[in-house]
């Protein structure tokens, strides 16, 4: 088995084990000191911003799965370098207060070291995960508080 497809099945395993809710198996994939970063707006998502070490990372999952009761995942698109994985991903949230269902696409892209994931880097679509997770359009909110010079 190369170095790649392992690192594949490395990162589909940590995958399935944030969405089954075993955050401690997910984060058993993980190096102590791993780095996670997202790009999302943290003013509306205070959770999202970047976290450093296990423990961080941990309380950010643990965060996100009080808000949420399923998490799915498909995986069209992954591919393997050396020690970087890239995903496509097509994320499913259900939401534990109404059980509505946040979909949203991010790619994701790990980083390994010693067979561990030393750092996680994720671009999300946020102007529409915001909309979903608002549950309300944003376009009006930004265009109607912005003044045009005249």
């Amino acid at each position: 088995m190369t170095v790649e497809s392992l690192n594949r099945q490395r990162v589909l395993h940590l995958l399935d084990a944030f969405a089954r809710g075993d955050l401690e198996a997910a984060l058993a994939c993980c190096t102590d000191d791993v780095d996670f970063l997202t790009h999302a707006p943290i003013d509306v998502l205070p959770h999202m911003v970047p976290r450093h070490g296990k423990q961080e990372l941990r309380e950010l999952w643990q965060t996100v799965w009080s808000r949420y009761s399923e998490i799915r995942y498909k995986t069209p698109h992954i591919l393997a370098e050396g020690q970087a994985v890239a995903t496509y991903m097509q994320a499913y949230f259900r939401k534990r207060s109404n059980d509505r269902i946040v979909q949203f696409d991010m790619a994701v892209f790990y980083t390994f070291r010693g067979g561990l994931v030393a750092e996680i880097r994720e671009i999300i679509d946020s102007y529409d995960l915001v909309q979903q997770v608002l549950e309300r359009e944003i376009g009006p909110l930004i265009t109607g508080a912005r003044t045009c010079p005249e």
